[in-house]
């Protein structure tokens, strides 16, 4: 268990409330924040996102507050009222959404009093106190969505039997967000659904009002996106279900499976499952070949944050023959939630159960490297993790050098790639991710 966090793989929850509503369509956020909370979150995301940063409200043209002394000692709502009515001439949006940072929480601002003033006038307005210290990222993420939810989303609204909505893939935390949601997207519709992934460029603010028309929510991740849906089937009745990341054949084909169930409905999924999986060992066969003879099986360390962790590996067991050896998760995890991803690593086929273990400090891979591989100077041979391949962010490049090994970034921060809309979801997005770590593979030869 870690006492501190080195390099952190996140943003404060304002952070990640930000990115989120930088995400959504026709969303302006406010920020009541000190000054420079913006620029620090839009130089931070630019460099752990891939360089995804920007936009029409996004990066450093976000409206903010900035309180400085005088709002500190006297209080900033007035600077809040202030800022907003500049805003709304500014700024033309559908839904304005004010978030808070450390400073003006601690000061006790009531923000949703001053929100509720231009709610009265008919303004599409919601607050969301989502100060730094309270959590990261991840956490800013559901705070903000769940104060939509309860704020916003229509109420008593006549449930479509076929409509669902994703949750859990984390706007920019996720740095192929973009393409993993039209992949789950694509990959529901072969269900006959309706798919509302909110964030994507065929998703409009309408689907957001309108998104407790769903028959089920589908949180997409173990941790991340829970309290949203929570929020949704206290608010509108809408429940839901969990499953991983779908990374690839295996896991695409657990996931239609689960929904069809969930919905009950009457279709052949096994027809869907099959002709999927044809095509996609279709495109893979080619290799098959080359992957023998140039001994591309590796050993895997894995370092990353919940969705990823769980998805790549599992996907590097299932569908690409690897053997992952260590996965650490880099995300602060309660007993409960630690349990629960373990299972899911463990007793699956006859590949041995990875070493898995919670740390939030990545440098310690190393060290759990050579208590797995200790290095015996006396002995004639020894085990070794070779030919090793390293799954994480950036920051594991030096581990890769270390046990000299390819490295590929898919876990955020990714700095040495620039990603538009690539995905790693759904069959196709496991070809994509098969092509990269091969690629990654032969490059380093």
């Amino acid at each position: 268990m870690s006492n501190y966090i080195e390099r952190p793989r996140y943003f404060c929850s304002l952070g990640g409330a930000l990115s989120t509503l930088e995400a959504l369509p026709e969303v302006i956020p406010i920020l009541h924040a000190a000054v420079g909370c913006a620029g620090s979150i839009a130089w931070a995301q630019n460099g752990g996102s891939a360089f995804q940063v920007g936009g029409y409200c996004g990066g450093l043209h976000v409206p903010s507050s900035n309180v400085g002394e005088r709002d500190v000692v006297f209080g900033g709502a007035e600077r809040l009222q202030e800022q907003i009515t500049t805003t709304l001439e500014i700024m033309d949006g559908g839904l304005y959404v004010v978030i808070t940072g450390c400073v003006t929480e601690i000061i006790g601002d009531d923000i949703r009093a001053v929100t509720d003033e231009f709610a009265d006038k008919g303004v599409p307005i919601v607050a969301a106190n989502t100060g730094g210290f309270k959590g990261n990222s991840y956490l800013g993420y559901d705070i903000v969505l769940s104060e939509i939810v309860k704020q916003y989303v229509k109420k008593d609204a006549e449930t479509k039997k076929k409509s669902v909505n994703i949750l859990g893939v984390v706007p920019y935390m996720d740095v192929f967000w973009r393409g993993n949601l039209k992949g789950i997207r694509e990959l529901l519709e072969k269900l006959g659904l309706e798919v509302n992934t909110f964030f994507t460029e065929k998703d409009s603010l309408a689907d957001l009002k309108n998104s407790s028309q769903a028959a089920l929510n589908i949180v997409l991740s173990d941790v991340y996106g829970v309290e949203t849906a929570k929020a949704y089937e206290e608010e509108h009745g809408v429940p839901y279900i969990t499953a991983p990341l779908p990374v690839g054949p295996t896991a695409s084909a657990a996931l239609l499976r689960q929904v069809a169930k969930a919905l009950s409905l009457s279709l052949d999924v096994e027809a869907i499952v099959e002709a999927e999986s044809r095509s996609y060992y279709k495109y893979l066969e080619p290799l098959v070949d080359l992957y023998n003879d140039a001994d591309l099986q590796k050993y895997a360390v894995v370092v990353a944050d919940v969705n990823y962790a769980v998805a790549v590996t599992r996907f590097l067991l299932d569908d690409l023959g690897w053997l992952p050896v260590l996965v650490q998760f880099t995300d602060l995890l309660n007993e409960e939630q630690r349990t629960q991803i373990t299972a899911k690593l463990q007793g699956h086929g006859d590949a041995p159960s990875p070493k898995i273990v919670f740390d939030t400090n990545a440098s310690e891979a190393i060290r759990y490297i050579n208590e797995l591989y200790p290095k015996r100077e006396s002995d004639k041979y020894t085990d070794t993790i070779s030919p090793a391949f390293v799954v994480g962010s950036s920051l594991e490049r030096a581990l890769a050098l270390k046990i000299g090994a390819p490295q590929l970034s898919v876990s955020f921060p990714v700095s040495n790639r620039v990603v538009l809309d690539r995905g790693y979801t759904g069959f196709s997005g496991g070809l994509t991710l098969a092509e990269d770590l091969l690629s990654a593979a032969v490059t380093a030869r």
